[in-house]
C-alpha cells in the first residue's frame, strides 16, 4: 500500500508516580459519594485537589509553569505604576 503515511513517533510522556494515601474512613466515604455524584473517579478528584493545593501555595506543577511564573516576577516585566499628577 503506497498511500500509507509513515507513523509519527509519540513523545515519551513522564511516567506516572503512584503513592498510597491513608485517610480516615469518613473521608473515603465522602470522596466515594462525591465521585458517584459527579460521575468522576476518586483519582480525578484527587488530582484536582492536588492542583488546587499547589495553586494555593503558588507552587508550579511543571517546568513551563515555573518559567512563566519566574518571568512574571521579574521587575522588568512589571508595568510601571501610573504617576500621580502634581497639583499646581
Amino acid at each position: 500500500m503506497a498511500s500509507e503515511r509513515p507513523r509519527r513517533k509519540r513523545r515519551a510522556s513522564a511516567p506516572e508516580v503512584g503513592r498510597r494515601i491513608e485517610a480516615r474512613p469518613e473521608t473515603w466515604r465522602a470522596l466515594d459519594e462525591l465521585s458517584g455524584d459527579t460521575d468522576r473517579s476518586v483519582h480525578s478528584l484527587a488530582e484536582e485537589a492536588f492542583r488546587d493545593l499547589l495553586r494555593k501555595h503558588r507552587r508550579p506543577r511543571s517546568l513551563l509553569e515555573a518559567l512563566r511564573e519566574s518571568a512574571r516576577q521579574h521587575p522588568a516585566n512589571d508595568h510601571a505604576p501610573p504617576r500621580a499628577r502634581r497639583r499646581s
